[in-house]
């Protein structure tokens, strides 16, 4: 079955699973929303690179340590990239808008293509060198266990060896636009970027519509908060800090839930 060999896991409440509260709706306090830092990476391609770019890539690499591989391991055609967020793109299209408004002055340098939903994983992609598979899902947490799905498919279907699931979701430049739609989306609102590194043939799965959720969804929300997209592959980071060897990840978003078991 699949197994996750690495989960990277960056969080408005620092990195890692050691970094997240008891409970995050108490240590939010009356926030709304918890920002994550923004990674500091160097070099020329990352200066105008957005705040969720930045994210994404950090978070790969976190994955990256917790897995033990190199960056020459998931070079190449036989690493796949599946990337799933409902909200990381959000901020640079307000941004882009805001700019295009904006006197000279005022006009900041964002690029056009910041604002598309692939701006996040092609500059992963880049950044790693990753010419294998790449699909894009926009949704929230059921999204995240579609993407683990449809990683795990690449890898059963022989078209990769490696997958990288990655989820990023920023809120902070956004908040009022999320609180008009408040109904939709428990509090705090806590970004996040996380990233699992998966291995394996893909079969035994248990991929379907979910009855309710999982242990592991509940203490994920409870620790974690609201992380939408990124909630299953935060479950996966608990599940492996706790040592459990094989996990049941659910989520749900407007009406649908979806589950999937992986070896941790």
């Amino acid at each position: 079955m699949t197994r996750v060999l690495g989960v990277g896991l960056l969080s408005g409440w620092g990195e890692g699973v050691a970094a997240l509260p008891a409970d995050a709706r108490g240590a939010a306090g009356a926030r709304r929303v918890v920002p994550a830092a923004t990674p500091a990476l160097s070099g020329e391609r990352f200066r105008r690179a957005t705040r969720e770019c930045l994210l994404g890539v950090a978070a790969v690499d976190a994955a990256l340590r917790d897995s033990g591989l190199e960056r020459a391991a998931v070079a190449g055609p036989r690493t796949a990239l599946v990337y799933a967020t409902a909200a990381a793109y959000g901020a640079s299209n307000r941004a882009f808008v805001v700019s295009e408004s904006a006197s000279a002055e005022q006009r900041g340098g964002l690029y056009f293509p910041y604002t598309a939903p692939s701006s996040v994983p092609a500059e992963v992609a880049i950044e790693y060198g990753l010419t294998g598979g790449y699909v894009i899902l926009v949704g929230g947490p059921v999204a995240g266990v579609d993407a683990l799905w449809q990683a795990s498919t690449l890898l059963a279907a022989g078209r990769a060896d490696l997958a990288l699931v990655l989820a990023v979701e920023t809120f902070d430049e956004c908040e009022e636009l999320w609180s008009r739609g408040r109904w939709t989306t428990p509090r705090p609102l806590v970004e996040t970027a996380a990233c699992a590194v998966l291995a394996g043939d893909g079969r035994e799965l248990g991929y379907g519509a979910a009855v309710g959720a999982s242990t592991l969804e509940t203490l994920a929300s409870r620790r974690a908060g609201e992380t939408l997209a990124c909630a299953p592959l935060v479950a996966l980071a608990l599940a492996r800090a706790a040592g459990t060897p094989r996990a049941r990840v659910t989520g749900t978003w407007r009406g649908r839930s979806a589950q999937i078991a992986l070896a941790t």
